[in-house]
């Protein structure tokens, strides 16, 4: 059972790509998947007592708001009073959820959301079942609500989440540096010439894949705000293409096609929902994007560099913080920085490629299928685990080491 929470775009997808790699591993006979392997895929969310849109609410931390939601997510149980897990989250919203573990017996759940890890901890201890519980983080660093104490393995992108998480208590047999989860088609070699030709781009320019789609643009006004400002310019970036990628948004493809018109942008284009994303970033010079764990991730797994726009707030600041100092990406905060930085990009190429060698070392292409093989050897040697993990508790709190890294 694989469990997210629809809280923007990345928990889903990073579940939908372990169920993806668990899929593969089950139509390749792997050793480790059992007869009659059922794989499926929750939205805790749609589990709850009281139903809510989760995409929706997370759109209200943004503007004057974001600083409320960068406190809650840095300073929310990450000191020396920490979250080990308890029954309290089926008691108060998830009971339905609990009922249905108790039916469908999983032979283990991997979560990607604190929700979703907490209610399966919570089902667990009431319906006194064993099954191994895989927390997979989908940013660069660990939040406080992850139930440590009662998780049986956390699998991260950093080895600096895994001194985060020694500091709260969780020993190293239960720390695995996996990388974030993409698709399967992150982890391929795709053909770069072929792809610049089946999409009409052009062969002897860099080409800038903007990422500036999303279901909900509530998050990206400001990031589309910056790409507005730099429309005037783009035109002067000759030794570049653009690619603007609007997703599902319609309007918003609309908007920027007209902006090309009223700037006669010859060197730009706009694409809408991209299916061979993959594709596209593997044969682009260099993304512009936000800085969301996944969207980062992909960049990664693909060999692209990126620039990373916008002022940065909770797990979204670790993302740059972490990118920046490894130098395998750029961050600006205003129109200006960002065409200056385009200009040095277009003037000095070997800035591309130091950010690219820079990448290697944090890039992790086959999380996903590392992941469904922890799951399915936990699995396997589940009678391994300390009994304290299964213990029930109401709501255990405990006190953790000196914190790793300064908040």
């Amino acid at each position: 059972m694989v469990i997210h929470a629809s809280v923007g775009s990345g928990h889903k997808s990073a579940a939908n790509a372990i169920s993806e790699a668990l899929n593969l591993l089950k139509q390749e006979h792997d050793q480790l998947i059992p007869n009659n392997l059922e794989i499926e895929t929750i939205d805790i969310l749609t589990w709850g007592r009281h139903k809510f849109n989760g995409d929706k609410a997370a759109s209200y931390f943004v503007g004057a708001t974001r600083p409320i939601y960068d406190l809650l997510w840095r300073y929310t149980f990450t000191g020396r009073v920490l979250w080990g897990g308890g029954t309290i989250w089926s008691h108060i919203m998830y009971a339905p959820f609990t009922r249905y573990i108790a039916k469908r017996k999983p032979i283990a759940c991997i979560c990607t959301h604190i929700t979703a890890a907490n209610a399966a901890v919570s089902a667990r201890m009431l319906c006194k079942q064993n099954f191994p519980i895989v927390c997979v983080p989908t940013d660069y660093e660990t939040e406080g609500l992850w139930p440590h104490l009662h998780s049986d393995m956390f699998c991260i992108a950093s080895e600096a989440m895994a001194e985060t998480l020694r500091a709260r208590k969780v020993s190293d047999a239960r720390i695995a540096l996996t990388g974030i989860p993409t698709r399967e088609d992150f982890r391929l070699t795709h053909d770069i010439e072929q792809t610049r030709k089946t999409l009409q781009l052009p062969s002897d320019k860099t080409l800038v894949l903007v990422l500036a789609g999303a279901a909900y643009p509530t998050p990206y006004l400001r990031f589309r705000d910056t790409l507005d400002a730099l429309m005037p310019h783009v035109s002067k970036l000759n030794n570049m293409h653009f690619i603007f990628v609007a997703g599902k948004d319609e309007e918003y493809r609309a908007h920027l096609e007209q902006q090309l018109k009223t700037f006669s942008l010859t060197n730009a284009c706009v694409f809408g929902y991209v299916k061979e994303m993959a594709a596209l970033m593997s044969a682009s010079n260099l993304v512009i994007c936000k800085s969301g764990g996944l969207t980062v991730t992909e960049c990664l797994c693909t060999k692209v560099p990126m620039i990373l726009v916008g002022r940065a707030y909770g797990q979204e600041k670790i993302n740059t913080e972490m990118l920046t100092n490894s130098n395998a990406a750029m961050h600006v905060t205003t129109p200006r920085e960002l065409l200056d930085v385009l200009h040095y990009l277009m003037t000095n190429p070997h800035g591309l490629d130091a950010m690219l060698v820079n990448g290697a070392i944090i890039r992790h292409p086959h999380a996903a299928r590392d992941i469904a093989h922890i799951a399915l050897e936990l699995y396997h040697k589940q009678r391994t685990v300390p009994p304290e993990v299964y213990q029930s508790r109401f709501a255990h709190f405990y006190l953790g080491h000196k914190p790793a890294h300064v908040r």
